[in-house]
């Protein structure tokens, strides 16, 4: 295998690794990992530049990824933003990315139709023998399409479910021969979204939002040809609030945090050789009921430690300039990422355009591996929404 393969494959990895829980092995407890992890990555600028806080920031076209309750309170009637972020480029690798598209449209003071697309690719891969001979070349890819119904149930709380098809291609052909053979393709899986928000917003603006997002709630998917070979779709529990404060009809500052745990349950801790209990442990681990393992996520030494905590800041000045920083953090037994944000956005009559970056840190082989990354998102508003939660304005309409 090619270098740049190797790369992209660790890459791969490192998304796995660096996107879901993992637990140190050696205190005895086993790592937490979940198919589709692209799904866990922040995928617009705002966020990105708050330290991936968004469950209870005001409404924009970007809620489609974090929570839909929102949208009912948004202050247009739609909105519309594409996001591009370049993917691991402290590795060197130059075709790596995640690209998201999220719409909104309120049908009504109360209704709002909205829908979310995610597109991962991790660029060519060619493969080669152990003697170097070239055999093929393959373009890993996963991709997310979603819809989603939200409605005010009061003046100030919303309720919303979405419905996800996922798609990831990582590998397609069949490795080993006889009956070691392991046939590769492109797995699928069907998700659902629920999500509460809750506005204290004055008539100035200031107050305090809160909101709850249980995402990617479905069942477990399947790469190969294998039927107890399934891993479990990152299910996600999030918990949210954001603090606004207005100064002046021209400017306001928001201070927000996330609080996200894994709906996923740790695997059994086995010997190598597998033993027939550790093999019994395993079946018993992959054939548990789906809502059996969202529930027994919880349970397990130092579970609760399996929280990651994101906090973010945003400031607006003369409605155009917002400037934004965040830090996020997960428990070393957990992943140990730290890491801090910056970011800035500017609005010009209903267009917007934000950037993140998100702070080197680490060195040697301690380098996070998701140092230097930049979003870039594009947004539009238009109409005049029935909603009072307006990301671009310290006033409420």
């Amino acid at each position: 295998m090619k270098k740049t393969a190797l790369k992209r494959l660790t890459g791969l990895l490192l998304i796995i690794t660096c996107t879901t829980n993992v637990v140190n092995a050696q205190k005895n407890i086993n790592v937490v990992t979940s198919a589709v992890p692209f799904l866990r990555i922040s995928p617009d600028a705002r966020s990105g530049g708050m330290g991936d806080a968004a469950i209870a920031t005001s409404a924009d076209p970007n809620a489609v990824f974090w929570n839909r309750a929102k949208l009912p309170f948004a202050a247009a009637q739609g909105g519309l933003s594409l996001s591009y972020t370049p993917w691991f480029k402290d590795l060197g690798i130059n075709d790596v990315f995640l690209a998201s598209l999220g719409g909104y449209y309120q049908l009504d003071e109360d209704q709002t139709l909205s829908v979310g697309f995610r597109y991962f690719s991790l660029g060519n891969i060619q493969f080669t023998d152990v003697s170097g001979n070239l055999l093929q070349t393959f373009n890993p890819k996963e991709f997310g399409l979603d819809v989603g119904y939200s409605r005010k149930l009061s003046p100030k709380s919303g309720l919303s479910v979405a419905l996800r098809y996922i798609n990831s291609d990582l590998a397609n052909g069949t490795f080993g021969t006889g009956a070691s053979a392991t046939t590769y393709k492109a797995a699928s899986a069907v998700a659902g979204d629920i999500a509460f928000y809750h506005h204290g917003l004055k008539e100035s603006g200031e107050g305090f939002n809160w909101g709850i997002s249980i995402s990617n709630l479905g069942s477990p998917i399947k790469y190969t040809n294998d039927a107890s070979q399934k891993d479990y779709l990152p299910a996600n529990l999030g918990i949210g609030g954001a603090y606004t404060h207005v100064f002046d009809e021209n400017s306001k500052i928001t201070i927000a945090m996330d609080m996200n745990k894994l709906l996923v349950p740790a695997p059994p801790v086995v010997s190598s050789p597998l033993t027939a209990s550790d093999s019994a442990a395993l079946n018993k681990y992959h054939t548990q009921g789906v809502s059996s393992s969202w529930f027994n996520s919880f349970s397990g030494p130092n579970q609760l430690k399996l929280i990651d905590i994101s906090t973010g800041i945003e400031f607006w000045y003369q409605n155009q300039f917002a400037f934004r920083a965040g830090y996020f953090y997960e428990n070393p037994d957990n992943g140990n990422r730290k890491y801090f944000t910056l970011g800035a956005g500017l609005k010009y009559n209903t267009f917007a355009l934000d950037f993140s970056y998100l702070i080197p840190s680490g060195n040697g082989i301690t380098r996070l591996p998701l140092s230097n990354t930049v979003r870039f998102t594009l947004g539009v508003d238009f109409g005049n929404g029935s909603g009072t939660d307006d990301s671009k304005s310290p006033s409420v309409e």
